[in-house]
């Protein structure tokens, strides 16, 4: 039997940018264990939005449980409060919430595939990416008046508009980052640094994502076309569009980053037919109910399955809020996808989980 080591990355090291530690056991250059914690982080938002705020405050609280997802957050909350309060919201409304939603999601895989391509040694492609992901934030700055903290799905609605000149501008820009997009995809398909050295590193096969619980790209990666935007046709018309699942089957760093790349069109076809295709109506519905008994929303964020729960009792503070975080859903999934790969695919393996460690001890 070979020796066993333990090396500790975390809570703070290079190839991780996030407040998470692992412990892996190895035998010679192979992980044989993974031990993860990821308990961090606590603010004790959950706690602050049933004592400190009134209901119709807590999408702005909720918008700060991470830079990166505010858009997921405030939507999911302003969702299952709108439950609470049995209103339906204008459907201009509903067509903007999935608007910011893709940009934001263009913006969060782009952040995710320079941290792969970073971690796996390719500086100069991180900072290439990370220079194409800038117009989706001056674009989500010009839809919702922020570059961070967006604070635009409110409870009822949202709470801008579109102009017309900046919805000509987005179209624009999606023109112009097109070409930029394919030329990642080529150097991520072909580079010998990004295709072949991360081709069956960190595995996680179908019945492991059934087993272990996997949301999002780290799923679908796996051939697992679970993805809430074709569930929840109700809350918001996906489908009408131009939604469609995208999935890989082999279920390693290199599928995980192509899942990222082609939803990435995904997007931008779904935004341009937003922007095309925009209804006009109201912003917001108008109420003077309370919240009144219990409910639940699930969300696709970029990361995977964004699941709230709330409870009203007809007064303007919550009795109970809870967050489950797509990252925390796939802790179990991301310890199994070390074991029995080499030490050197770690940081690459991290990076391309794509962990959120604010999203998911608050």
């Amino acid at each position: 039997m070979a020796k066993q080591y333990e090396i500790p990355i975390g809570a703070q090291h290079i190839s991780l940018l996030e407040p998470l530690h692992f412990k892996f056991t190895t035998e010679n250059e192979k992980i044989v264990n993974t031990e993860a914690n990821v308990f961090y982080v606590h603010r004790g938002i959950e706690q602050a939005c049933v004592t400190k705020f009134k209901f119709r405050q807590v999408s702005f609280v909720v918008g700060r449980v991470c830079g990166l997802c505010s858009i997921s957050h405030s939507t999911a909350y302003s969702q299952v409060a709108e439950k609470l309060l049995k209103i339906d919201i204008p459907i201009r409304a509903k067509y903007l919430r999935m608007l910011v939603i893709e940009l934001d999601r263009i913006h969060s895989h782009l952040l995710c595939l320079s941290h792969v391509a970073e971690n796996s040694g390719f500086e100069a492609l991180f900072m290439k990416t990370m220079q194409y992901r800038e117009f989706s934030m001056e674009l989500l700055e010009a839809v919702c008046g922020n570059r961070i903290q967006y604070d635009f799905a409110i409870v009822g609605g949202v709470s801008r508009d579109l102009k017309p000149e900046v919805g000509q501008t987005i179209l624009k820009r999606l023109k112009t980052f097109m070409p930029q997009l394919e030329e990642i995809v080529d150097i991520f398909k072909t580079n010998w640094t990004l295709s072949l050295k991360n081709k069956g590193a960190g595995i996680i096969n179908k019945e492991m994502v059934y087993r272990l619980n996997a949301v999002g790209p780290f799923a679908r990666a796996a051939g697992v076309p679970i993805d809430v935007r074709n569930e929840t046709e109700d809350l918001l018309p996906w489908k009408e569009v131009g939604f469609e699942v995208v999935t890989e089957t082999s279920g390693d760093v290199y599928a995980r980053n192509l899942v990222r790349l082609k939803e990435l069109y995904v997007s931008i076809r779904i935004i341009e037919n937003i922007i095309n295709g925009l209804p006009e109506s109201a912003l917001i519905t108008e109420t003077k109910a309370f919240p009144e008994g219990e409910a639940t929303v699930r969300l696709e964020a970029p990361r995977g399955e964004l699941f709230y729960y709330a409870k009203g009792n007809k007064t303007q503070v919550l009795e109970r809020l809870k967050i489950k975080a797509p990252t925390f859903s796939n802790v179990a999934a991301m310890r199994a996808a070390f074991e029995g790969n080499e030490y050197a695919s770690a940081p690459a393996i991290i990076a391309s989980y794509d962990p959120c460690l604010s999203c998911t001890a608050r």
